[in-house]
């Protein structure tokens, strides 16, 4: 019994990069609100607005790196709330492939719109 649960329980790097993600999101978020809602006229940014602030390569990269953090962090905590339900190793081998892939699949697309925006 024990030695199915040990299988499946988080171990500390994972523990650790869900903590360091945890920091790079309220970093990037004060960036982004302070750049996206004082610093804008009124406190919103208009569509020319966002464009030509998507020009400043700076930008793109960092709202990647915004979404990229955000992700591990959301994705690992959805992986550590159902590891509390004591799942089989089965079940977390399925879910880590199912996390994985949505994590890759909304990455792909998050850069991908990123960098449309940008070359507009």
């Amino acid at each position: 019994m024990f030695k199915n649960l040990t299988k499946t329980q988080e171990n500390s790097i994972l523990w650790l990069v869900k903590i360091i993600a945890g920091m790079f999101i309220v970093i990037l978020l004060a960036i982004h609100f302070i750049v996206n809602h004082l610093v804008a006229p009124e406190g919103l940014l208009s569509y020319a607005d966002v464009i030509a602030y998507y020009k400043n390569p700076i930008i793109p990269a960092m709202e990647i790196a915004f979404l990229f953090v955000v992700l591990v962090h959301a994705l690992l905590g959805v992986r550590s709330i159902i590891l509390d339900t004591q799942p089989t190793g089965r079940f977390m081998k399925v879910l880590d492939i199912v996390l994985l892939g949505t994590g890759v699949l909304t990455f792909i697309y998050g850069v991908w719109l990123a960098l449309t925006i940008a070359a507009l």
